[in-house]
């Protein structure tokens, strides 16, 4: 018989042909077996979205997850406390309002950098959380310890912002992340993870930061002549601070995170060490260059922070914007050139690799899985898109060398077989269920068609793979969803 998905003989894909790697197997005859699509689906079996056996989280792990949230969050509340306790209840309640009316909107635009390979809910919720409570508390700390040590010596407090707060802040920031390299690494899958990690805990801080410069140093020193001057001059401070140069903690611990999105994919051990300790001193770098500019404008001249702003650290901000786009569109499209081997081996049709390449073909698939298959179908979509990133990340991985050691190796090999098998679940629960196309199938480097005639012919893959083709209904009778001659899609 034909080789089937689920249920495959050992070494044959869901074509009827071997997984890359693996020795060739039997080709699929031009019509599959009677009542059964190209991928083993029954038309008539229930489409219920089905989740992968062994992807539940032991307790342990998850016990240490919610441990590591709940510090966390104890921290990020504690340290909104302090500053409460120290400004008093108006001061804190103006600074956390123009604090808090930011956020939204650079999360959402992290998420959406991230949306081709989503990263764990508890490592974005964690990366914020860490910035925001225990980069703070630990940067304010430091920060008045060598204050203090500085006045103490005749210093001026102005080389604890120059010297002392861009390595501890960045360190800080950067900490999590880092940790999550060494001991989590396939959090990492490239560029894109590195920022969105170390943007979040950036966020996190410069949200914390602006309660107290917004409600502190803005509403609080204006009160002196009133509530409402307060206010003026913390909306003053908030305009500065946020539309016009709060990209700043963002940009400089992105910096981090290109270090270690390159690493990760790099099978180099001296790039892996080296590449996030040179993003780690980028960021002090421009953090330290960024407060010298502030402390030259008010001890010298204001036009040293207009120039380095205009001339320096905007085109900065938009070359980075650019490239991390850039990224993100080259990162995206990498399932379109690494899955084609899979394509040759029989586990995937062209069409399915050319939907994978743009974030508006996966909505589209999304959408026509919803169309044909309801909620399940939509699931599965978005389950198997996902599951087919990972397979891509994973095959480049393995064509980088990246897993040099043969435990890592088998164990990648191990993974790629359960996402092959995962993928073909996910695609059985929307394939063979759309009315307007015709029934099709891939193999064998061609696709094989059956006409109106209700004859089944081989026709050669086109320049542009846009199979399957909709019909109109006058093509004799058109199956309904889950009978014989539905489509495959």
């Amino acid at each position: 018989g034909q080789a089937q998905p689920g249920q495959a003989p050992a070494g044959q894909g869901p074509y009827g042909q071997a997984p890359y790697g693996q020795p060739p197997g039997q080709a699929p005859t031009a019509q599959p077996p009677p009542g059964q699509t190209p991928y083993g689906l029954a038309p008539g079996a229930p489409g219920a979205w089905v989740r992968p056996a062994g992807t539940s989280p032991s307790v342990w792990r998850a016990a240490f997850l919610s441990m590591l949230i709940t510090v966390c969050a104890i921290a990020t509340i504690g340290m909104v406390g302090f500053l409460g306790w120290r400004l008093g209840p108006m001061p804190l309640a103006v600074g956390l309002i123009f604090a808090i009316l930011p956020v939204p909107v650079l999360i959402a635009c992290f998420l959406w950098l991230d949306r081709y390979e989503p990263a764990p809910t508890w490592i974005l919720a964690v990366s914020f959380l860490w910035g925001a409570g225990v980069a703070t508390a630990g940067a304010l700390w430091v920060n008045r310890t060598f204050g203090d040590v500085f006045a103490a010596a005749g210093k001026s407090e102005g080389l604890v912002a120059v010297l002392v707060a861009p390595v501890i802040e960045e360190a800080l920031k950067a900490a999590f992340p880092l940790l999550l390299f060494a001991f989590y690494r396939k959090a990492f899958t490239g560029i894109i993870d590195g920022v969105v990690y170390c943007g979040l805990s950036a966020t996190g801080f410069a949200m914390v930061e602006n309660i107290l410069y917004v409600g502190g140093y803005g509403f609080v020193e204006g009160a002196q002549w009133g509530p409402n001057t307060g206010v003026l001059i913390a909306l003053t401070t908030f305009i500065v601070r946020v539309p016009l140069t709060g990209f700043a903690h963002p940009l400089f611990t992105a910096m981090v995170g290109l270090g270690l999105g390159y690493a990760a994919r790099s099978p180099r051990r001296a790039v892996r060490v080296l590449a996030p300790l040179v993003g780690l001193l980028a960021a002090m770098t421009l953090h330290g260059s960024w407060n010298l500019m502030a402390m030259l404008a008010a001890s010298v001249d204001v036009y040293y922070i207009l120039y380095g702003y205009v001339a320096v650290f905007v085109p900065i901000f938009f070359g980075m914007l650019g490239f991390v786009l850039w990224v993100r569109s080259w990162e995206g499209r990498l399932a379109e050139r690494v899955l084609p081997v899979y394509t040759a081996a029989g586990w995937f049709s062209p069409p399915e690799v050319v939907a994978l390449g743009t974030l508006g073909r996966r909505l589209s698939a999304r959408a026509w899985a919803r169309r044909v298959a309801g909620d399940a179908g939509h699931r599965a979509m978005k389950s198997y898109q996902y599951a087919a990133t990972r397979l891509a990340l994973l095959r480049d991985g393995l064509d980088r060398g990246l897993y040099w050691n043969r435990a890592d190796f088998e164990a990648a090999l191990a993974e790629e077989r359960r996402l092959l098998d995962e993928i073909d679940r996910y695609r059985r629960v929307f394939t063979g269920r759309d009315p307007l196309t015709p029934r099709a199938w891939w193999s064998a480097g061609t696709y094989h068609i059956q006409f109106p005639d209700g004859q089944v012919r081989a026709v050669a893959q086109p320049s542009l793979p846009v199979v399957p083709v909709p019909v109109p209904a006058s093509w004799g009778a058109t199956p309904s969803p889950g009978q014989p001659g539905a489509a495959v899609s």
